[in-house]
């Protein structure tokens, strides 16, 4: 019986790291699901900003309140009610809905967080891909390119660009693509005020911004559409993933690189 017990060690052993081999990504030409495309939970839209994993499942990122059952006046994470882990989210392009499996917001509240600015700015949120969707993932950001890495910080006067899918838009691509600038900084960093050629817009929310390198600096969390028209808050990402691997059990989950290079030729003064 020795040989069958060895024999069946060698099996668990094979199947363990098929489980948790690295994911294969389809095509950046031809993926169906990858940042930028549109998200819907519970009938509100997003738009999804990065690609995440820890090697045995795929996320896609959308903004925390994009889950939000509050007003649009309720803004902070540390009070503001929420749906539930587990919610079904529909992503275009996949088969199947994926379901909130992280929200900074719940996570936040289940840990009587008190730092104001974490309360205010910490805003991102994981949907678990279906295993049937995830061979049609690419993890880059249209017309752009990238990310390259995980940006650490932003200087103010620093050039960023953007891809949001707002349904508002009725479907033209070519206005996805924004230019901006950094502004200044909000909450001890946890937020940078972009300033954006083209407006965020309703729908926007949650949509990646990328630095003048191609990393991946930050997610659209709030539009201040006026009075400073264009006028953005992006939640800084690697905050962001800081406070989620310390207070969630989602400790191996990371950014995942694009695998197009990053194209960003940023035309501002």
């Amino acid at each position: 019986m020795a040989w069958l017990t060895a024999a069946l060690g060698v099996a668990v052993t094979a199947l363990s790291g098929t489980a948790s081999a690295a994911p294969q990504w389809a095509p950046a030409a031809t993926a169906a699901v990858h940042p930028g495309v549109q998200t819907y939970t519970n009938g509100g839209q997003c738009t999804a900003n990065f690609v995440y994993s820890d090697g045995s499942h795929v996320y896609l990122g959308q903004a925390a309140h994009c889950a939000s059952t509050g007003n649009s006046n309720q803004t902070n994470g540390c009070d503001t009610p929420s749906l539930p882990l587990g919610t079904p989210v529909t992503v275009t392009g996949a088969s199947r809905p994926g379901k909130l499996v992280y929200s900074s917001w719940l996570t936040m509240q289940a840990q009587h967080e008190k730092n104001p600015d974490t309360c205010a700015y910490n805003d991102l949120a994981l949907i678990q891909l279906d295993p049937a969707d995830t061979g049609k993932v690419n993890p880059s950001i249209p017309f752009w390119g990238g990310p390259t890495a995980l940006a650490a910080g932003a200087a103010k006067g620093g050039k960023v660009v953007s891809y949001g899918n707002s349904k508002l838009r009725a479907g033209i691509s070519l206005l996805s693509p924004k230019q901006g600038q950094i502004l200044d900084e909000q909450g001890g960093g946890w937020s940078h005020t972009v300033l954006t050629v083209t407006p965020g817009i309703p729908g926007d929310s949650g949509s990646a911004f990328l630095d003048s390198s191609g990393r991946a600096l930050g997610i659209l969390s709030t539009l201040n559409i006026l009075p400073t028209t264009g006028s953005n808050g992006v939640g800084d990402v690697a905050r962001e993933l800081d406070y989620m691997h310390t207070h969630s059990q989602f400790r191996d989950v990371e950014l995942v690189p694009g695998t197009e290079k990053f194209r960003g030729t940023i035309n501002l003064p």
